[in-house]
């Protein structure tokens, strides 16, 4: 059986306003199985997560995130930390196979299983095969640009989906500002 592959994830904050998408293809080897997958969502307290990697995998982070989530009364950073704490000591977990972005109004941070929890530099972040694409075009269009968080993760998605093969389908946008 061969593995589902690749995806684009992308975090952007502009004018106090979080905007993540993620693209909607699943491919399996080089077959588009599907084009509208859901990447994104909305969790507790209006924090949004997506993720990058296997969606098994995928889906019991979200479900431990979101735990550590309510247990630290919506910290986000705190629920961060925690999660890759557990994610990396658990005999099961430490075995998954994906990333997260997960964001608020003030916040954007990576978790990966190798314990690592990143705040970038600038209000831009991405994960997935397409992630460098996306990262590239959304600093563009920050900085040369005048159009939303929104706006932007979305247009910068699309120029991803242009040149990575595995990065494409319908788009999701969540926005802070929704919740």
């Amino acid at each position: 059986m061969q593995a589902m592959h690749g995806t684009t994830i992308l975090a952007v904050k502009k004018d106090g306003v979080t905007a993540l998408a993620g693209d909607g293809q699943v491919t399996l080897g080089n077959t588009v199985m599907k084009q509208g997958a859901v990447k994104v969502r909305r969790l507790t307290g209006g924090v949004l997560a997506g993720f990058a990697g296997s969606v098994a995998d995928a889906f019991t982070l979200f479900e431990k995130f979101e735990a550590q989530l309510r247990a630290a009364k919506g910290q986000l950073q705190r629920a961060a930390v925690e999660t890759v704490k557990l994610w990396r000591t658990d005999r099961v977990l430490r075995r998954l196979e994906a990333m997260m972005i997960v964001a608020d109004k003030n916040d954007l941070l990576l978790l990966s299983g190798s314990g690592e929890v990143i705040s970038p530099d600038e209000p831009v972040l991405g994960v997935g095969s397409g992630s460098g694409y996306a990262l590239a075009a959304a600093k563009a269009l920050l900085r040369h640009a005048n159009l939303s968080a929104a706006e932007i993760a979305e247009a910068a998605l699309k120029i991803a989906a242009e040149i990575d093969i595995y990065s494409g389908g319908r788009i999701t946008v969540l926005t802070t500002e929704e919740a």
